[in-house]
């Protein structure tokens, strides 16, 4: 049976996060319908990332098994006919029969967004977090140094899970601004549940003065969810990209 990788996006405003659930709209439900409309066919998708409620996705990555015989251009028209129109599919490809869009993908990149105005933000107030307070991205620059490398993130773990293993490879944490707009954009081989609204919420702390740059590395050292940040919220993160070995 063929698999197909398929690259989406979409706006997480209205959904429960990634995973189907019981009597609640979810983007794996949504996709999995249409594709059982346009092949007749049960098809499980498989996701790299399970992105929570209200989170956003620019490049989020799918891959599912199908007997049915269509073209990369005609899988993407075909379900981009069906689907919701805050869901859409970018490209579809061929892929070996082995790859399996989670556990293949070798790091991810998200995004946050952040309008640092005294204005609340309107048309964009479900894709950014509205923080009115002067930000100092000098200080959140410094602490996000802290954070660049191998380290065992429970502190910024959002809560209990099966996952066994703590450790993370943060690759890059670059903050950059556009006007009012802040960007935190990072990139890690794995990542811990609800970690980078965690770190974002304590990099935010640090930008108003609540924290020092170098409680960073206390936090990190205390392995201990209470010794960092709030969570920011969910409308500011975005899944940007996964990526695969060559």
């Amino acid at each position: 049976m063929p698999t197909y990788k398929l690259t989406l996006e979409y706006d997480g405003s209205a959904y429960a996060g990634w995973q189907r659930q019981p009597n609640q709209a979810t983007i794996q439900a949504s996709l999995e319908s249409a594709l059982r409309e346009l092949t007749q066919e049960t098809i499980s998708a498989v996701a790299a990332g399970r992105t929570d409620a209200g989170v956003h996705a620019l490049g989020q990555v799918v891959s599912f098994r199908s007997d049915r015989s269509l073209g990369p251009l005609d899988w993407t028209r075909g379900l981009n006919g069906i689907l919701p129109k805050d869901i859409g599919i970018r490209s579809t490809e061929p892929v070996s029969h082995e790859f399996h869009a989670r556990y293949d993908a070798v790091s991810k990149v998200y995004d946050y967004r952040i309008v640092n105005d005294r204005p609340r933000p309107v048309l964009d107030r479900k894709r950014v977090w509205h923080i009115p307070k002067p930000l100092d991205l000098g200080a959140m620059r410094e602490a996000a140094t802290c954070l660049v490398g191998i380290h065992n993130c429970l502190s910024f773990q959002g809560s209990p899970t099966d996952n066994t293993n703590p450790l993370c490879n943060i690759r890059c944490l670059n903050i950059h601004e556009v006007e009012t707009r802040i960007h935190l954009r990072i990139e890690a081989d794995r990542f811990l549940k609800q970690m980078v609204r965690a770190i974002v919420g304590t990099l935010v702390e640090v930008g108003l003065h609540k924290r020092q740059p170098s409680d960073l590395e206390t936090i990190l050292a205390l392995q201990d969810r209470r010794a960092a940040g709030k969570t920011a919220p969910a409308q500011g993160l975005y899944l940007v990209e996964v990526l695969y070995p060559e």
